[in-house]
């Protein structure tokens, strides 16, 4: 067996049994199924830099009501074939649906994250290093409202099919929070695929889940995912 056989099957076992060994001990899951859709506009300003802007729906409580919408903006510049460097900056409105106070809450987030890929045969993997910070908007002093923030590290990779568009996708992600008490929180498999024409830009979809980590209660989510790209080019003068 060739070693990409290996690390694909690796990637498998470890998406496939992540999500239910990831606590002892006696304690409720709690389950959720969501939906994501999301329109994306890039631009492909040249060879290295590549900018856009997206807007996304997250539908939450088995897809019966609004968990966030947000806009993002984001920016790639490859400084090199294989390792390219981006930053992320996404406005976030966000429901609160329990407790006292409930409505939209204003949010930011912004990310600066690495991404390195390379290919092996007709296998392409892909690994990104991210860091991200988050806060609440229009909080007063008196609130506690210190950032948010965490490291993420995903892992992934596709398979060129001979003579076919729609080619398998697959990753895993675990993400830890930084601070006093800094802890895995959680972590993410996804598998799904992408058709890409010329004219039309890119579909992709994607089947996911997500498990808390370090909870009592940890809620198990699982997540069908909509997403249309359409990819500007400069023209060449």
């Amino acid at each position: 067996m060739k070693i990409q056989s290996y690390i694909l099957a690796i990637a498998v076992s470890i998406i496939g049994v992540t999500p239910l060994s990831a606590q002892t001990g006696t304690y409720y899951t709690i389950r959720d199924f969501q939906t994501w859709s999301s329109a994306t506009l890039a631009y492909k300003l040249n060879k290295k830099v590549k900018l856009g802007i997206s807007q996304e729906l997250r539908l939450e409580n088995n897809t019966s009501e609004v968990d966030k919408y947000f806009t993002e903006g984001f920016f790639t510049y490859k400084i090199a074939k294989p390792l390219k460097l981006g930053a992320e900056l996404r406005f976030i409105r966000s429901n609160d649906n329990e407790g006292k106070v409930q409505g939209y809450e204003n949010h930011l987030r912004h990310a600066l994250n690495a991404q390195f890929s390379h290919k092996v045969n007709r296998f392409e993997f892909k690994y990104r290093f991210q860091y991200q910070s988050s806060k609440e908007m229009g909080q007063t002093a008196s609130i506690n409202n210190d950032p948010t923030k965490k490291l993420r590290l995903k892992v992934g990779g596709a398979y060129n099919i001979k003579k076919w568009k729609i080619d398998p996708v697959l990753s895993g992600e675990i993400f830890r929070t930084i601070g006093t008490n800094g802890a895995f929180s959680k972590i993410r498999g996804t598998i799904g695929t992408s058709y890409e024409t010329k004219k039309a830009g890119e579909l992709s979809f994607f089947f996911r889940m997500e498990k808390e980590l370090n909870k009592s209660y940890p809620q198990l989510t699982n997540v069908i995912g909509f997403n249309y790209q359409y990819t500007l080019k400069r023209k060449k003068k």
